[in-house]
């Protein structure tokens, strides 16, 4: 039997998206609009991501396009904005902390407040729409690395989450989705975009760092709920979904202030998920030369040194978006996230 739904992504230009034909929109799931979002016919009512980091590198704002086989259809349940087909769901919901919902005092804070809200809503809809299996997802929170009386934002955001798996009754360690964490400018919302699956795909950990859901406490009080990768199930076309992936071995950090190292051991740990996927399904269907990835760089003026190391490890023609974002522990300068189909797809 043909596979049917083939999951891929595009990087597009914001420009370049509103000169694409009908016909091309109708396999479109969800945008993650990295600066300005597109303004789109409201033909296909695509959920968009608002990320709203700043490029680097481009002087042409860029847009993620995930796309599917069709038929899709669109809709929203409760705060969540999706389009979904037979086989795969993308969806986004966005959450203010200033909201009148979120409330931070005397009991979570707002940060917490809001995770929970926006997990809550994200599960109920996978549910109610017959995809209860999270493949990937992105997370994007103001002030990612400020310290608080309650604890760093990011440790505050692990708790939380973990709590919303726990109350919807789903794993924390073992068959969970893939995922990023990344800092965003003060005042934004809480961004959340991903993919789901009424089939589950396939967890990937790395032998070179310890499971994320795995880490000491003095990591904070609650470990983060994701795993290193995760291969889509058959339908939606065995591709490999690599969570965002810094300068970590075991569960520490490495070359701390040398941006080039933390580069090259982040491709490094990707190199190694890479061939763990292999394994796991048993033929060699993915490769480093044959991805997609987005790199998250701290500190704009590192760009030329990121991009100088990456283009001696990758084929030049190789798709790259570069973003400014703050990474999720404050020694960390850069991490990178990836997407791979299997090499046999033709087409």
């Amino acid at each position: 039997m043909a596979i049917r739904t083939k999951l891929c992504v595009d990087y597009v230009s914001r420009q370049d998206l509103t000169h694409c034909p009908p016909p091309w929109w109708q396999s479109v799931l969800g945008i993650a609009a990295f600066a300005a979002a597109p303004e789109l016919s409201s033909d296909f009512d695509i959920p968009i991501a608002p990320v709203g980091l700043k490029e680097l590198g481009t002087a042409r704002a860029t847009c993620e396009v995930w796309r599917a086989g069709g038929p899709l259809s669109s809709g929203h349940t409760g705060r969540v904005h999706y389009r979904a087909g037979e086989c795969g769901l993308f969806g986004r919901v966005v959450i203010a902390e200033s909201d009148p919902s979120i409330s931070g005092n005397g009991g979570p804070t707002t940060i917490q407040s809001a995770t929970s809200e926006a997990y809550a809503e994200i599960f109920a809809a996978m549910d109610r729409l017959g995809y209860p299996h999270l493949l990937r997802i992105w997370n994007y929170l103001p002030n990612i690395n400020q310290k608080t009386p309650q604890g760093e934002r990011y440790r505050q955001f692990n708790s939380a989450r973990r709590e919303a798996f726990l109350r919807s009754q789903r794993a924390v360690e073992g068959e969970v989705p893939a995922a990023s964490a990344l800092g965003s400018t003060s005042g934004n919302p809480l961004i959340i975009y991903f993919l789901a699956s009424p089939t589950p795909g396939r967890a990937i950990e790395s032998p070179r760092q310890t499971s994320a859901y795995r880490y000491p406490s003095e990591y904070g009080p609650a470990s983060p709920t994701f795993s290193r990768a995760v291969i889509s199930p058959w339908l939606l076309g065995e591709c490999l979904l690599i969570s965002g992936t810094a300068s970590i071995v075991g569960h520490r950090t490495v070359h701390v202030g040398d941006v080039t190292a933390q580069t090259g051991e982040s491709m490094e740990n990707i190199s190694a998920l890479v061939d763990a996927a292999n394994d796991a399904i048993g033929r060699s269907e993915y490769s480093i030369d044959a991805m997609r990835y987005k790199v998250y760089v701290r500190h704009a003026r590192d760009l030329e040194a990121v991009r100088s190391k990456l283009a001696n490890r990758l084929c030049a023609d190789l798709p790259v978006a570069y973003l400014q974002a703050d990474i999720c522990r404050d020694d960390l300068l850069v991490e990178i996230e990836a997407f791979g189909r299997p090499i046999s797809w033709s087409g």
